[in-house]
């Protein structure tokens, strides 16, 4: 309401009497002592005063056995949380009464809001306990900065603001809390953090076993590479130039990464761009068995990693792989074996069938299978067990038809739009001839689909194949390989969502420093992810906490400016950093300073 020039916003009303306070009943019998908190209410209209169980609290032995404390200690514990539930109470019935003039300019240079979403990467973190690790580095290193504080907040602002450094100390600004660190700070952090990246990585992989159960016993195993915005490669640097999975002219960098069964990632390196991928599999295999203390466990790869030396290295020390074949590259006896459409079974099924005579529209998503063991020229033998599916059938003849198409638009425009041709390129598809049909010498190129090239391809629609030195069932090896598209989708969030690429750094050790930052805030989504029980995409997820605004009254507290949702409803229940009332009090919001910054985590139950 509009009074005397001054605009009075009742946010809340205050009213608390004794005739509501939450208290504690006990309820004893024989076997047990039942603890319940109740509130007592005064109704005016009979005069009479009446009380209503608003909590059980369970039984006291409960308790005691719980929290591991004796009888006493039980109702201790439980008059502890009605005190909670009352200060709680209390809190959410606290009135608070702003006065904004109209006539009056807000301040130059004022702060008016600030993030708040960011509150729960950092939550995350204190669990894992970065800051601690960093600590006994920073002290190891004499390095004066706060080491730790540099470090979250670079994590949390790749995931939230994904930029340059500088950008970031910005984006910082904007927070709840500003930290204290200043910006040349940062690059000498990243060095600190590059010379300690396996350790580092090594301790979050154990802390995260507190907050997750890590299902190692399947490791993927994947390379891809990032880009930088600059001509010319570095004879002392991992920027070099290389085959670019997007197919860029720039010079690049390579990074190997390690998920466990869940997609959660377990560890990564930075190799040059120019380095053979096949190459840098066991060395980071090697850092995990030496500083993770894993052992025992199944790689599985796609075929770019599928390398003679990788198999074997996977063949000791109760280790396995199961990685794709390309069934192009098989030996010939192998590769006819695998494409004959005789013999075929179904898992968990006895009989055999001949795909030429199986009913397409009732199989049409069954996928058959057939396996057998073999041996190499150098008597190297590990069991092979190819796929079929009628379904991939006809979206690979649907891929290629695409393509053919594609290359026949080119081969509209002559020899000169042929260009250079990968395996991929529908170009493939394309013949460049210097001759006339009739054999004559033609004056200029012809182009031409070429037909035999694309009924070739259509031999192999719908088959596939995996290379194994397990033994188990059949169905198990296949799940195991599905499962490959969470590395992938590793690599896309990093790529998409983060913008880890392009890289603007130079230096050998700031580079790997970034992508440090960058795989720990992809172990964090996934911590986070995995305790929203992937209710919500990663687009969803993170577009949400950055738009998780506050507006601040000073001296007051803090007013959401965002839209309350099943996510926000999600993150505050899983992680208890409540930002969500009609205004959180600056004594709240220390509360949850506090909270974000402590390494105990949410009770799940």
């Amino acid at each position: 309401m509009v009074l005397l020039g001054t605009l009075c916003y009742n946010i809340k009303e205050y009213r608390l009497s004794k005739e509501i306070a939450v208290r504690l009943k006990m309820t004893r019998s024989s076997k047990s002592t039942r603890l319940y908190a109740i509130k007592s209410t005064y109704d005016p209209k009979t005069r009479k005063t009446s009380s209503k169980i608003v909590a059980k609290l369970g039984t006291a032995e409960e308790v005691m056995e719980r929290e591991g404390v004796d009888y006493e200690g039980a109702i201790a514990w439980a008059r502890a949380e009605i005190a909670h539930m009352t200060e709680k109470e209390a809190a959410d019935a606290a009135a608070i009464t702003v006065r904004l003039r109209p006539a009056k300019r807000i301040e130059k240079g004022l702060r008016r809001s600030a993030n708040a979403g960011y509150l729960f990467p950092m939550k995350v973190l204190s669990e894992l306990g970065l800051v601690g690790i960093c600590d006994d580095i920073a002290a190891e290193e004499g390095f004066e900065y706060n080491l730790g504080e540099i470090a979250c907040y670079l994590v949390a602002g790749r995931m939230l603001s994904p930029s340059s450094k500088l950008a970031t100390f910005e984006w910082c600004q904007g927070l709840v809390e500003v930290p204290s660190f200043s910006e040349h700070q940062v690059y000498r952090a990243l060095t600190v953090l590059a010379e300690h990246s396996d350790a580092i990585q090594a301790k979050l992989y154990k802390a995260s076993e507190r907050l997750h159960r890590r299902r190692t016993g399947v490791l993927y195993y994947d390379c891809t590479n990032y880009f930088f915005e600059v001509e010319g490669a570095d004879s002392d640097s991992d920027r070099q130039y290389g085959l670019s999975k997007e197919h860029r002219p720039n010079p690049i960098v390579q990074m190997g990464l390690f998920v466990d069964a869940d997609g959660i990632p377990l560890a990564f390196s930075i190799t040059p761009g120019n380095q053979n991928e096949q190459t840098t599999l066991k060395p980071l295999e090697r850092t995990i068995i030496d500083e993770f203390g894993e052992s025992m466990f199944v790689v599985c790869t796609d075929s770019g990693l599928s390398s003679k030396a990788n198999h074997l290295f996977n063949t000791r020390g109760g280790r396995a792989f199961v990685t794709v074949q390309s069934i192009k590259k098989m030996q010939a006896d192998l590769r006819e074996w695998a494409l004959d459409r005789k013999e075929w079974r179904l898992p968990g099924s006895e009989a055999v069938y001949d795909l030429h005579e199986v009913n397409e529209v009732k199989m049409w998503d069954r996928v058959f299978y057939k396996e057998r063991w073999a041996k190499d020229n150098e008597g190297f033998e590990q069991r092979y067990v190819a796929t079929f599916s009628f379904k991939y059938m006809e979206y690979q003849a649907s891929i290629r038809e695409q393509q053919a198409q594609r290359a026949a638009a080119k081969a509209a425009k002559g020899a000169g739009a042929v260009g250079k041709r990968n395996v991929n390129d529908p170009a493939r598809f394309l013949s460049v001839d210097h001759v006339t049909a009739q054999g004559e010498l033609a004056s200029h190129a012809v182009v031409s689909l070429n037909e035999s090239k694309i009924a070739e391809e259509a031999r192999y629609d719908g088959f596939s194949c995996i290379a194994t030195s397990l033994e188990d069932e059949v169905s198990d090896i296949i799940a195991v390989n599905k499962r490959r598209w969470q590395i992938e989708e590793c690599f896309r969030i990093m790529k998409t969502e983060f913008k880890a690429r392009p890289v603007y750094l130079s230096r050998k050790d700031r580079i790997r420093g970034h992508f440090l930052t960058c795989f720990i805030a992809l172990l964090v989504y996934r911590l986070i992810d995995e305790r929203l029980n992937h209710a919500f995409t990663c687009e969803k997820l993170l577009s949400t906490l950055r738009e998780m605004n506050m507006l601040e009254l000073a001296g007051e507290g803090w007013v959401p400016a965002y839209t309350r949702d099943d996510v926000t409803d999600a993150l505050h229940d899983a992680f208890g950093l409540r930002t969500d009332y009609e205004i959180v009090t600056n004594r709240q919001m220390g509360k949850v300073l506090t909270a974000s910054r402590s390494p105990k985590i949410k009770s799940t139950k």
